[in-house]
């Protein structure tokens, strides 16, 4: 008895066919934009004391 696949999972594994390096490459999308190294604890401390407070209604001018 044949499992039933639908069409999403078909399409999905004839893309994993035709493009063998397309996981390669969501991985090293992955690391370039998301997977970054932790701040030090000095780096967190400047960027907490680099920042601006924003007033409570921005649009005022007071």
């Amino acid at each position: 008895m044949k499992k039933y696949q639908s069409d999403i999972t078909r399409f999905l594994a004839q893309l994993k066919i035709d493009q063998p390096n397309l996981e390669a490459s969501q991985q090293a999308g992955r690391a370039l934009l998301w997977d970054k190294n932790p701040l030090s604890a000095e780096d967190q401390r400047r960027t907490l004391n680099a920042t601006i407070k924003q007033r409570a209604y921005v649009y005022s001018n007071d």
